[in-house]
């Protein structure tokens, strides 16, 4: 069973469940962006623009108390500038089902950007009159330091992967059983970048070992193939010898990965593995698979100096991601640089 076509179908059921209860100009705006935009995408936008509406009867003195779905398109022309300001300072901190949410920089950034889509569809439609999106700045977002492993936790995290060292004797005997896949998923991400959902996305008949490489669909669903090197070769072999010994549950025959109900291994599943193995190699790090991509291509980067080889290899679409991300690695070099050079002559 294709993966990416399953998740496909899983983010549209999803998003439709979601706009239903959308006030009903909803549902043209997500018809027009269907074309251009993925499953996962439309369904990002349907929980942020929620998010909105359900800001807009809780804070707005006309909607205040109404159900979303009760909100029309006539309320939407009312909507200012200040009301997007206020909801953008509304998202710092907002409760949802008695539950706390905090939306940092890329958060507020993220839900104002689907609430500017949508109005600026309803304003190109001539539903209504003017566009405040257009009159709002995007919150800044401020570069962080990308939290990598150094060479030497590399090192230590695939030995505890591998060996188990360090876990309890429960968590051993789980251990005993996954160690191979385990060690093949760790040392697969490190060795190539992948991200998480690609990783998972992985069936059987997608690697080829004569090239070492492997077939993957990247985000769009552009697929590609990834190279890897021969520590992920070993890795791999050393699972499939034992994934040639189990039978799945229906639909994940095809699938690489497998989890203990013998099905394909899920995202979830995956990000916890890290966090387990990871929290062994450092407490002051919070390791993702998303922290073992940039581990990837920090590592590359400084041993290439080549930004475009990065981007390609981590499938970025825009070169600009990868320089803001990995290029502050050259600082390094360019402290070494300072001393290179003498002026003048040694003295005698």
């Amino acid at each position: 069973m294709d993966y990416y076509k399953e998740e496909e179908k899983r983010n549209i059921e999803r998003a439709r469940e979601i706009i239903e209860d959308l006030p009903p100009f909803c549902g043209g705006f997500f018809r027009y962006i269907t074309e251009t935009t993925s499953a996962r995408t439309r369904l990002g936008y349907a929980r942020d623009l929620k998010v909105f509406f359900g800001f807009l009867t809780e804070r707005n003195r006309d909607l205040k108390g109404k159900d979303i779905s009760e909100i029309k398109l006539e309320n939407m022309n009312m909507i200012t500038a200040d009301d997007l300001e206020e909801y953008l300072e509304y998202l710092s901190f907002y409760k949802k089902n008695d539950k706390g949410r905090f939306n940092g920089e890329k958060g507020k950034s993220r839900k104002l950007s689907a609430v500017r889509r949508l109005l600026s569809y309803l304003y190109k439609k001539s539903r209504i009159s003017q566009n405040p999106g257009e009159l709002v700045d995007t919150p800044k977002i401020h570069d962080k330091s990308i939290l990598t492993l150094e060479p030497d936790e590399v090192s230590r995290l695939i030995d505890i992967v591998k060996s188990g060292e360090g876990l309890s004797p429960k968590e051993k005997q789980y251990h005993d059983l996954m160690a191979a896949r385990d060690t093949a998923i760790i040392t697969l991400l490190l060795g190539t970048g992948l991200r998480v959902s690609e990783c998972v996305g992985i069936n059987l008949n997608d690697i080829d070992f004569s090239t070492n490489g492997i077939r993957i669909t990247r985000k769009g669903g552009n697929e590609v193939i990834v190279y890897f090197g021969a520590e992920v070769e070993e890795a791999l072999y050393g699972y499939l010898a034992e994934r040639e010994e189990i039978t799945p549950l229906e639909g994940s025959e095809d699938a690489l990965f497998l989890s203990m109900q013998k099905k394909r291994i899920g995202v979830r599943a995956v990000q916890k593995l890290v966090k387990k193995y990871s929290e062994m190699v450092t407490t002051l790090k919070k390791i993702t698979p998303h922290k073992l991509r940039s581990t990837y291509g920090t590592a590359l980067y400084r041993e290439t100096g080549d930004i475009y080889l990065v981007a390609d290899v981590l499938g970025h679409s825009d070169v600009n991601t990868t320089k803001r991300h990995y290029a502050k690695q050259s600082d390094a070099n360019r402290r070494r640089a300072a001393n290179a050079v003498k002026l003048g002559r040694d003295s005698d």
